[in-house]
């Protein structure tokens, strides 16, 4: 299965894509989608559709997984991000792929083995699974990543 994990944001939407069977994943590829804070939302959410329907072009996932909205503290940030991951979720759907919805914790707790677990932690835990290339310096792509692999851990079912 190849799947695509996206990390929302309004100035940089991570986005991580890996081949899986489950158990074991391969880093297919993972950067970020930046908008400049500058321009008006709705061409930020147009830039990062526009920018999620050439990555999935060119890779051509078969499913695809977003962290759930988090109870933010500042009530504005939490609407803008809804915003970002419904013109991510219009994008997905319109590639026809099933969107898998986890919370935060259930990311962290997939890829790390605790849903408490720091940034550092998810990141160590992406260059353990997917090798020396994976983009740990690049934290929205990292967590990206890691929504990719708990979609991929969770969805997988054995053939009988």
């Amino acid at each position: 299965m190849r799947v695509i994990g996206i990390d929302c944001g309004t100035e940089r939407t991570g986005y991580g894509i890996v081949d899986s069977d489950g158990r074991t994943h391969r880093l297919v590829a993972a950067g970020t989608l930046k908008t400049s804070p500058h321009d008006p939302l709705p061409l930020r959410l147009l830039e990062i559709g526009e920018g999620l329907r050439k990555v999935l072009e060119q890779h051509r996932p078969t499913a695809a997984a977003i962290e759930e909205v988090f109870h933010a503290v500042n009530t504005k940030s939490a609407l803008k991000l809804a915003h970002v991951r419904g013109a991510a979720m219009v994008v997905l759907a319109g590639q026809g792929l099933p969107v898998g919805e986890y919370s935060p914790l259930t990311i962290k707790k997939s890829v790390v083995g605790h849903g408490r677990a720091e940034k550092q932690q998810v990141q160590f835990m992406m260059r353990s699974l997917l090798g020396p290339a994976a983009p740990v310096e690049q934290p929205d792509a990292c967590d990206a990543l890691a929504v990719a692999i708990c979609h991929a851990t969770h969805a997988w079912k054995p053939v009988a």
